[in-house]
């Protein structure tokens, strides 16, 4: 759509602004998929361009935008351009690209409970602003008509705007007091009311003061204060959910040697089911027909694809990458193991949301003690003085002066300051009490496939073989889509080299490729089916003719920053620990050479999950750090949770931080910055509480008019807010 969207020269400055009309028109018809990509490493308009550019000659792709300020690039396409493709493309130029949700990236842009806050804030400022204006004149000196006159127009400017801007407050404490409890909204809103009660009651008797600006002002910075931390919230989707969503919605049922596609909710145990190469496993089962290799990465984090023939058991979700199998169903439907794990994940999810804030703990405490002691004043002053004006006056005053602004901003303010400062070092923030506990983490337990690693397997021993037969085995591999054998031919191709002219080129599922050279057969697959010795290491093996077979040998890449995160989060004096689904030798072999000695190797999900649960039962704050589906539960059960941008989507949404780069090293960052910023919230509860000790005596003597009480309660609002600065 980018041709059409960019209209000739015209006449008509207007014209020239606005997309044609051909454009709006063909708009309409391709809004079939839309795509979101995380561009972590733009940095210029150059980069803009660049991107901008292979996005939009892609094929399929109708139109593509890309955001700097956001490092994020839109994409409007046909239903059959795949996400995959588009980050390859992009990758290819020579930017990292990851894909991201661009339903909750939607969700989130037009959520109606921010926009609504925001809006209620604005109002709220403006009219504080021009009630402020308005008493300026009081406090010269203005008096009588006069006075009395501008006490009447602040009053109609603050009624209407305290009716709609304090309704977030206002509904919240009602629904707690419906419950027979008390929350941090009762005060606030008492507050507020006996402001605004006691500011027209002043006015109709003529009285020398009113509080409207007081009400206004308080009103806004509780009102800035939930809306900051609003803006620390993510969308709170389940990653239990997400883990339902990758069950296989249909199948192809085998009977009578027919095949028909069903639901899989019709499926039973003992049905037969025809699975073809690229599909996914919608049962439990064990194969009764076919060959092939699996890939278990989701599941387990097993580098390579296993080798899957007649009578081996096979799990649903686990992908059939290469022959036609015939599976017989052992479990279905809720009995699966996918839908087990997806079970864990909700047990392990419910856990964690039992975390109790510092806010809360500060509101279970502060919201009682500020009713009590403004009852107590009204009490003691109606007694004293028998005046029941001067009484609310000064229970006004101390409601004002104790009203939790300061402790409303106390959070939100730095949590939000210190998102600012971890998204621009490429984390992105989901939870408000992310920060709270990361903070408190003192073991951090990492995957290996993935997250420490690319989880994409390099061919380490190109060079130890001639050209010639390398050249052969680039050939042989570019028949199969195994990853092996694509890393055969990245390597290969990165080296220079040619593929040779290979004839008969054919695959047999499970084992390898085959075909003839120069009169010779060449093969290029498993140990067993070439003749040679498999060994430890992750190998594919290569025979031309009757020579000798030759070892091709792979190792997964470490992904960047991985050694300084470990060596960083050990200095702070965290506990190191990996825990992977892979083969023994290769996570032994990774544990050496980033210096963890805690490792556990070939663990299944639920083994991870227990892993984490037996640490957090002795007593540890447990970060834990993943990318797949095989670790969702464990991401779940953790302290605290951080998967790369580059994680299945369920993995991503179960933890609490997404790193949006490819590398590592910020992890080491947020935990400090996680620690700074814990240290300002309690600063600030500090300052919040130092000002009640100050003010509230004053307050209950007398001293203070709600008007004074307002302006100690804005100035320590403006004080929690620049504590909260100091973590840019």
């Amino acid at each position: 759509m980018t041709a059409p969207m960019r209209p000739g020269i015209s006449a008509c400055p207007a014209c020239s602004a606005a997309p044609a009309a051909q454009a709006l028109a063909h708009q309409d018809t391709v809004l079939d998929a839309r795509i979101a990509l995380s561009l972590p490493t733009i940095h210029c308009a150059a980069c803009i361009s660049a991107v901008e550019d292979v996005l939009n000659a892609y094929p399929g792709v109708h139109n593509a935008r890309v955001n700097l300020t956001m490092k994020r690039a839109s994409i409007e396409a046909s239903p059959d351009v795949m996400p995959d493709a588009l980050v390859r493309a992009v990758r290819a130029i020579g930017y990292e690209a990851h894909e991201l949700d661009a339903g909750t990236l939607s969700a989130t842009t037009t959520d109606k409970a921010g926009r609504d806050l925001l809006m209620r804030l604005a109002v709220a400022g403006f009219a504080a602003m021009n009630v402020m204006l308005l008493s300026v004149s009081v406090w010269s000196g203005a008096a009588d008509a006069t006075r009395d006159m501008f006490h009447w127009i602040s009053a109609l400017i603050t009624m209407p705007v305290i009716v709609f801007s304090g309704q977030p407050f206002y509904r919240n404490a009602w629904a707690a007091l419906r419950h027979g409890r008390l929350n941090m909204d009762v005060p606030i809103t008492l507050a507020i009311l006996l402001a605004v009660i006691t500011s027209l009651w002043e006015t109709s008797l003529s009285g020398a003061h009113a509080y409207f600006d007081a009400a206004l002002a308080l009103t806004f910075f509780l009102l800035a204060g939930r809306y900051l931390d609003y803006r620390t919230r993510a969308i709170a989707r389940s990653a239990a959910e997400e883990l339902a969503a990758l069950e296989v919605p249909r199948a192809f049922l085998l009977k009578d040697g027919q095949e028909t596609q069903v639901p899989v909710a019709q499926l039973a145990v003992g049905d037969l089911i025809r699975l073809r190469p690229g599909g996914r496993l919608p049962v439990d089962g064990v194969i009764v027909d076919g060959q092939t290799e699996l890939d278990r990465a989701m599941l387990t984090g097993e580098t390579v694809p296993v080798f899957a023939g007649p009578g081996q058991a096979v799990s649903a979700g686990e992908v059939n990458l290469t022959g036609v199998l015939t599976v017989r169903a052992t479990a279905v439907g809720q009995d699966t193991s996918l839908h087990r794990m997806a079970d864990l994940v909700a047990i392990a999810e419910s856990g964690r949301s039992r975390y109790t804030s510092l806010a809360d703990q500060a509101a279970k405490l502060y919201a009682p003690g500020v009713h009590i002691l403004s009852g107590l004043s009204f009490v003691g002053w109606y007694f004293y003085t028998w005046d029941v004006r001067t009484a609310l006056n000064i229970a006004a005053a101390v409601l004002i002066i104790t009203c939790p602004c300061a402790l409303g901003l106390a959070v939100p303010a730095v949590t939000t300051a210190a998102s600012g400062r971890l998204f621009r070092r490429g984390m992105l923030i989901k939870d408000a009490t992310a920060l709270e506990r990361l903070a408190q983490i003192d073991t951090v337990v990492f995957d290996k496939t993935g997250t420490l690693t690319q989880g994409t397997p390099v061919l380490t021993n190109l060079h130890n073989h001639p050209p010639q037969a390398m050249a052969v085995a680039m050939a042989l591999a570019a028949g199969s889509a195994h990853p092996l054998s694509q890393a055969i031919v990245r390597a290969g191709a990165a080296a220079g080299l040619e593929p040779a002219q290979i004839s008969a080129l054919q695959e047999r599922p499970g084992y390898g490729t085959m075909g003839q050279w120069q009169g010779q057969t060449v093969r290029l697959g498993r140990a067993a089916w070439i003749g040679a010795q498999a060994g430890a290491q992750t190998s594919a093996w290569l025979q031309i003719g009757t020579g000798a077979p030759l070892q091709l040998t792979f190792a997964d890449t470490l992904r960047a920053g991985a050694a300084q995160a470990v060596a960083e989060l050990k200095q702070q004096g965290c506990n190191v620990i990996m825990i992977s689904g892979d083969a023994a030798p290769a996570v032994a072999a990774l544990a050496a050479e980033l210096g963890i000695p805690d490792w556990h190797a070939e663990a299944l999900p639920a083994e991870k999950l227990a892993r984490i649960e037996a640490l957090s039962a002795a007593g540890h704050k447990v970060l834990m750090v993943g990318d797949g589906l095989n670790d969702t539960a464990a991401l779940s059960a953790a302290h605290a949770s951080i998967s790369p941008a580059s994680a299945l989507d369920a993995a991503r949404v179960a933890s609490d931080i997404v790193l949006l780069g490819g590398d590592l090293a910020p992890i080491a960052q947020a935990v400090q910055t996680a620690r700074a910023a814990t240290r300002r919230i309690r600063e600030n509860f500090t300052v919040a509480t130092v000002y009640n000790i100050v003010a509230v005596p004053l307050a209950v003597a007398g001293l203070c008019s709600p008007l004074i009480a307002a302006l100690a309660m804005s100035l320590s609002s403006i004080t929690v807010s620049l504590n909260a600065l100091r973590l840019r």
